[in-house]
């Protein structure tokens, strides 16, 4: 699996400590609702995953799924030399509270199995008024056809619903990257628009799908998978 939808975004900074912690942030549910507070355990487990914050040791892991050709031409950013991607990881090592517009949760993707961080995948918190979030991510093509991507994206919509109170999450992703735009319709968000060369990217002209899903849809779809695997 590919990037997702890294296009047209750039990180921005922060520190952490090495250690497990607990993130708490601010998140306005609905318009017309106040502030809550809610918490989030870092790291958030799946099955086969470990969805944690970045540490410094990542960098030749980070490096090596960058440089390949089929996730580069995906990504928001020419290849970048090790400098670029030291700065990068520490910008993501602070992506970890959610207070105001604008601001990323980024988890690194880590087998179980064997610890091999594989991708990563972000929550933006992108506005206040309509409680909505975009879903950010890029993997190894490597580990591509294992499910892994989609178990990992799956993940960080439930905690965009269920920790942060949101209610309508969005992905883009380019026209041209067919297993990213299977990946959100396996996971029941729905295609609402598909920009035809609405902008130069890299020398070309760039096609851009925009998927989404409400907060009640993917509790329901949830239920019904949760039903069926229990029928089986």
């Amino acid at each position: 699996m590919t990037t997702g939808s890294f296009r047209k975004w750039a990180w921005s900074g922060g520190a952490r400590n090495e250690q497990e912690f607990v993130c708490t942030v601010s998140v306005i549910c609905r318009a017309e609702e106040r502030v809550t507070m809610t918490q989030l355990q870092l790291p958030v487990e799946t099955d086969r995953l470990l969805l944690r914050t970045f540490e410094k040791a990542d960098l030749d892991a980070v490096m090596a799924y960058h440089a390949l050709p089929e996730v580069q031409r995906y990504l928001d950013w020419k290849a970048r030399d090790k400098v670029e991607v030291v700065a990068a990881i520490e910008a993501m090592r602070g992506h970890i509270t959610l207070q105001r517009p604008g601001d990323i949760l980024s988890l690194a993707v880590v087998r179980k199995l064997d610890g091999q961080l594989i991708g990563q995948v972000s929550l933006r918190w992108s506005d206040a008024t309509a409680a909505q979030g975009e879903i950010r991510f890029v993997f190894s093509s490597v580990y591509s056809g294992q499910g892994y991507a989609t178990e990992a994206v799956a993940r960080m919509i439930d905690i965009a619903f269920d920790n942060f109170g949101m209610h309508r999450i969005f992905a883009r992703c380019d026209a041209r990257n067919s297993r990213s735009a299977k990946l959100l319709s396996r996971l029941g968000m729905r295609l609402e628009a598909h920009y035809r060369e609405h902008a130069l990217f890299q020398g070309e002209w760039d096609e851009e799908l925009h998927f989404a899903i409400l907060d009640r849809e993917w509790r329901r779809s949830t239920k019904i998978k949760e039903f069926a695997h229990r029928v089986a």
